[in-house]
């Protein structure tokens, strides 16, 4: 597919904040906080668990304490974004749960079901950019909006098949069409990867006309398959739940083989 990146990631920036769990949740009212940080500290398996299932992307340090090597760089890292809740796990019965032998700042999320290890014993160099950058290219959320840094985390996923929102940013229905689909996505969590493709974004009208559409054309909704290289569309219409679901369903049960692809041309005869 067209939606590719043309280098490495660049920088990324982030409102400032901490990130921080929600004292009302009773699974984790027993995070300890860190005595010279805003990290929660979790203690046993049920705490991590919990904290696992509290956001879409989280990231917890599997450290040996204050004094481990990277913690000073995660630390700095959750101040800067602010998106995703970081935590920390001292307790080496807990890494056992999580087939972890050595320090690991680990990110879980939820849209496909993965875990991103970043071995610290591995790591040549170890700095807060570093780590900003490996929260920001596996932030994959249960609708993630394409660029140049999410593309990466998109296209390493184990799940090669992506549900395409092609929307203008600043459009009356942006936001509406944004958040039904971010609704629908848990039911296709491990099947489909719903993404945002803003036509707004000059960058991003190569992706649309890999589907033959422009600007004008949108809002718009597409599947791409990337281990056929197969796209289409949903033919035009209201984008509903339900239609969408059934497009979802359609690809799945095999249906679209059959089903003329988005954006091919017919050939012309001279």
């Amino acid at each position: 597919m067209v939606l590719a990146v043309s280098g490495p990631p660049g920088d990324v920036t982030h409102t400032n904040g901490s990130p921080s769990v929600a004292t009302g949740d009773p699974l984790l009212a027993g995070a300890e906080l860190c005595a010279d940080s805003t990290l929660p500290r979790l203690n046993d398996t049920k705490e991590v668990e919990a904290f696992i299932d509290s956001a879409e992307v989280v990231v917890i340090g599997f450290l040996e304490g204050e004094d481990s090597h990277g913690y000073n760089q995660l630390l700095e890292t959750a101040k800067k974004i602010d998106s995703i809740p970081v935590a920390l796990c001292t307790v080496k019965e807990v890494w056992a749960d999580y087939s972890l032998s050595s320090d690991t700042v680990v990110l879980f999320r939820k849209a496909d079901n993965h875990r991103e290890d970043l071995v610290i014993a591995k790591s040549k160099k170890l700095d807060t950019d570093g780590l900003v950058n490996f929260f920001s290219v596996n932030e994959v959320r249960y609708i993630t909006e394409y660029n140049q840094v999410t593309a990466v985390g998109l296209f390493n996923s184990e799940v090669k098949t992506h549900l395409l929102l092609f929307v203008n940013r600043g459009s009356k229905d942006y936001s509406e069409l944004k958040d039904r689909l971010q609704a629908l996505a848990p039911e296709f969590t491990g099947k489909f990867l719903f993404v945002l493709v803003n036509g707004a974004v000059k960058s991003n009208l190569r992706s649309l006309d890999y589907f033959g559409l422009k600007p004008k054309d949108l809002p718009r909704v597409g599947i791409y398959d990337g281990n056929s290289d197969m796209k289409w569309l949903l033919p035009e219409g209201e984008i509903s739940t339900e239609r969408v679901r059934e497009f979802c369903q359609s690809f799945l049960r095999g249906e679209l083989k059959d089903v003329k692809q988005a954006g091919v041309q017919p050939k012309t005869e001279l």
